[in-house]
């Protein structure tokens, strides 16, 4: 059985011979370049620069050769820049910065940093809809955007793997965020709702601009394609559920319904922590698939949400305790975990095994390995 069989039947909840895993196969299961390159020093690799492929997280471009050797089911592929984009790194005394193709300022310490944070928010002083209606958003159709997709599409064909579409940018909600800085974001959520309304709109018509042009080229090759946002933190929602129901999902849905109309393929969201309040909401919504399933935020008990929603998602994620356990566990505690998150998801299929989010800069190749060895010892069928 191939990787793009064993996916098919993962995500229509039917058991393959083993349950798939995802290594970087998709833009929030990637590697810290740190990591990365102690893992393809351990496994013996040819030690080569890591290739950036999300500069302000430093996540690197994961090849083919370390990917063959840990046995992943996917291959993501994801768009350009545009052609009136170039990025440039400024000297800020202590930091390096750059803005991104949204006008969203971006700066990493020069001694110890690992990622780079937000620290210019280009809507933060709005005040009117004629503030928000002046600020240009990227052109979602720039040609240079798909370039590579196609290529990418049929490279994976021909590996067997399971094909992975990124959106462009962040979710609707997280650009919003960044866009307003979150103070302000929290302000509009509870008092200007017209605000968040009127860009939330804008940010849908972006979305479906970019997925109209690229799923309808790809017909039936693409299996996954990803949405994201983030809706909770570690202990509860970020905001209240009948904000969520009145402010947030009737753009999600009408996003979600517009991408499954393009395309055959199931819908990936992604939010981290407590979100358990709103999964049948976003199952009402259009998603298919939920990640990272992070069981160590409250409420997120594995067998408890495959018990009330595993006959309509897909678990995609959950893993292993990336924040904890992966990092600063110990190779037999890093298994045990994964013992116990597959034995609570696996059974009846509808689970795609991968880390709770990235694989961070802390995380010894040791228990990378001993990651994959539990996967492969106790995700057969």
């Amino acid at each position: 059985m191939n990787s793009r069989e064993r996916v098919k039947l993962a995500l229509n909840h039917q058991e393959a011979d083993h349950v798939p895993l995802d290594i970087a196969g998709t833009g929030v299961s990637q590697m810290h370049a740190t990591a990365y390159a102690n893992l393809r020093r351990y496994l013996n690799l040819p030690e080569r620069q890591p290739q950036i492929i999300f500069v302000a997280e430093q996540l690197a471009r994961f090849e083919t050769d370390v990917a063959d050797r840990l046995e992943t089911d996917f291959a993501f592929v994801m768009p350009q820049a545009p052609s009136d984009y170039e990025l440039v790194f400024r000297d800020e005394g202590a930091y390096e910065a750059f803005t991104d193709e949204w006008g969203i300022g971006w700066k990493k310490p020069k001694k110890g940093g690992f990622y780079y944070d937000m620290y210019h928010h280009p809507l933060a002083g709005a005040e009117t809809l004629a503030d928000f209606r002046a600020y240009q958003l990227p052109d979602p159709l720039n040609e240079r955007r798909y370039q590579n997709v196609r290529s990418e599409v049929e490279a994976a064909r021909q590996r067997s793997k399971a094909v992975v579409m990124a959106g462009t940018g962040a979710g609707i909600l997280e650009i919003y965020a960044w866009l307003r800085g979150y103070e302000q974001f929290y302000i509009d959520l509870a008092l200007n709702h017209e605000f968040v309304a009127y860009m939330l709109e804008r940010l849908v018509e972006f979305k479906q601009a970019y997925w109209e042009q690229v799923l309808p080229n790809l017909g039936d090759e693409v299996d996954v394609v990803c949405e994201h946002d983030d809706l909770a933190g570690q202990k509860a929602l970020l905001f209240s559920p009948d904000t969520y129901r009145s402010v947030v999902k009737p753009w999600h849905k009408k996003l979600f319904h517009f991408i499954k109309d393009h395309t055959p393929a199931k819908l990936f969201y992604h939010t981290d922590g407590a979100v358990r309040p709103l999964i049948g909401d976003l199952i009402d919504a259009g998603m298919d698939i939920l990640n990272p399933v992070q069981f160590t935020a409250a409420n997120m008990e594995l067998k408890s949400l495959k018990q009330e929603f595993g006959r309509d998602l897909v678990f995609w994620g959950a893993g292993v305790d990336t924040q904890g356990v992966l990092g600063s566990g110990t190779p037999e505690e890093v298994k045990a975990d994964v013992k116990r998150n597959i034995e609570a998801l696996a059974p009846g299929s509808g689970f795609i095994f991968a880390t709770v989010h990235d694989i961070q800069a802390n995380v010894p190749p040791e228990n990378i390995m001993a990651m994959w060895e539990a996967w492969k010892n106790y995700g057969v069928y």
